[in-house]
């Protein structure tokens, strides 16, 4: 077996209810006798983090209820220009105090709409009147395209000398570290901590061998920074602490030269505030591959605090993409259901995370032959899967190492060892390299078919509580091996833990009962 494929699986039994006076504790995370969480750290300090930071406005916020400003009805025809002009008038509007410039409101019924539509101004939210088909029915007509994007412009702008990390090693799950100089920096700043990947961790990584056909497969090129977007929230002497943990741990033996830097950087172009609500999406089934045109749903790029809730939709592929600078998103009972399964050797997913502190809450996804939801490249959490359902596989991280992923209390049927239920794994070869997909990734009170969790060199993956059989085949067609188990980080096969939603008590104990009074629990 390669050195860079060290597996660990987890191997478990029936279905076990969850329920609280049957539940037993982690040593990763539990409830101590004075009902607070206590935490459980390796040699080198790692540790299961604090998740409670997903979701809109940083976690423990309701979702606002935002006035109409403008108010349609369906007309004949094609009603993109309709509902484009009215959010472009409410774009035009000055915000209120809360940022809140007005929603866009539709009546019941049935809204063809043959183009895309964009949102690209803070304060903006598009409700309609139910996601049934008795309320606001979006069917998308004419070529295959994206019904809404919403993305303010440009990207990060790093300013000022960026401070060199100063310590040895910092651990998974820390709030703070060292820099070589805090001059410079106040609390309140808006900074990217930059992971350099470098030739060393590669090869320690076992990244360096990937082959296909013969090819040399690149895992990521060195010299590739994966940022991790945070703000100073105190400085102590050259110590910065940050607003939310870091989900990847920062070790100089790997990372030195050029070593991991704090830079501060400004976003002017990102918007903030955005919303979508209430209606059904349908779109014409087709059975196509990805590298053909789709019907999609929705993009998200270069946006903060923003949210979906209470959305149906149908038959669309690679439905809702979420870029790499979006950050503080809520996806609250979203509905996708596929009536056609997809049939193509590379499948579509449903939700395609590449951003941070990413919420995604009470959703389902149905229908054969897709992902429902995927992490992509260089991804840095925290990002939450919460009481998430599907009936064909599950969460399966995609490629190049994403970090600080959870999903918690989630239920997977009809997996296979080819697509099992959950698979925080080294796809090696897979796609054009794809290798180690996720790391520092913890799987909670989760329920599936097939459970498969590997362990990358220098970090780990967790499955606790969890119940459902290890395959015997990675999706690249290579045999694995089956470790004996349970073993540190597969704790208590079949075994419902406490408490019963990780992030549900993390953001309790962090910002107390009202926090998940807020967000509907």
């Amino acid at each position: 077996m390669k050195r860079a494929a060290a597996i660990g699986l987890l191997v478990c039994t029936a279905i076990v209810p969850i329920v609280l006076w049957a539940q037993a504790k982690s040593r990763w995370v539990y409830m101590g006798d004075d009902r607070r969480l206590h935490y459980g750290t390796d040699a080198r300090g790692n540790r299961i983090m604090d998740f409670s930071y997903a979701g809109y406005g940083g976690a423990g916020v309701a979702l606002p209820n935002v006035p109409p400003a403008r108010t349609i009805r369906p007309a004949p025809g094609d009603n993109t220009s309709q509902i484009q002009t009215a959010i472009d008038q409410v774009s035009a509007l000055a915000p209120n105090g809360n940022g809140f410039r007005g929603a866009v409101l539709l009546e019941a019924g049935t809204y063809e709409v043959g183009g895309e539509l964009k949102i690209a101004a803070s304060g903006i939210v598009l409700r309609g009147s139910g996601a049934n088909d008795n309320g606001a029915v979006i069917r998308i007509t004419g070529k295959p395209h994206r019904f809404l994007d919403i993305a303010g412009t440009g990207s990060p702008q790093p300013s000022g000398k960026p401070a060199s990390v100063s310590d040895n090693y910092v651990p998974s799950g820390a709030m703070s570290l060292s820099v070589d100089s805090a001059a410079g920096f106040v609390a309140g700043d808006t900074v990217l901590i930059q992971r350099p990947v470098t030739e060393p961790w590669i090869h320690f990584m076992g990244m360096d061998i990937l082959e296909r056909n013969g090819q040399k497969q690149t895992w990521i090129k060195a010299g590739t920074l994966i940022q991790a977007d945070r703000t100073i929230r105190s400085i102590a002497g050259n110590r910065l602490t940050f607003d939310v943990p870091l989900s990847d741990s920062y070790d100089a033996a790997y990372l030195n030269p050029p070593g991991t830097t704090v830079v501060k950087y400004a976003f002017p172009g990102r918007i903030a505030h955005v919303g979508l609500e209430s209606f059904k999406v349908v779109v014409p089934p087709q059975d196509v591959p990805i590298s053909q045109a789709q019907y999609t749903l929705l993009r998200m790029n270069a946006v903060s605090d923003a949210w979906m809730r209470d959305v149906g939709v149908q038959d669309t592929q690679n439905t809702i993409t979420l870029g790499p600078t979006a950050r503080r998103i809520t996806l609250e009972n979203v509905n996708i259901r596929h009536t056609v399964p997809f049939t193509e050797a590379a499948s579509p997913a449903d939700i395609a995370i590449s951003g941070s502190q990413i919420l995604i809450d009470r959703s389902v996804v149905t229908g054969e032959g897709v992902w429902p939801i995927v992490t992509q490249n260089g991804v840095t959490g925290p990002n939450v899967i919460l009481h998430f359902k599907s009936d064909q596989a599950g969460v399966a991280p995609h490629q190049r190492w994403a970090t600080g992923l959870l999903v918690d209390s989630s239920e997977f049927t009809n997996g296979t060892e080819r697509r099992p239920s959950l698979a925080f794994s080294n796809r090696e070869y897979a796609g054009s390299g794809h290798g180690w997909s996720v790391g520092w990734a913890v799987a909670w009170n989760v329920k599936g078919d097939y459970l498969l969790v590997q362990q990358p060199p220098g970090a780990k993956n967790w499955c606790i509580g969890c119940t459902g059989k290890p395959p015997t085949i990675l999706w690249h067609g290579n045999k694995i091996a089956i470790p004996e188990i349970p073993s540190e980080t597969w704790e208590l096969p079949g075994v419902a833990v406490e408490p019963a939603s990780l992030y549900l008590a993390q953001l309790r104990e962090r910002l107390g009962a009202g926090a998940i009074k807020n967000i509907g629990y």
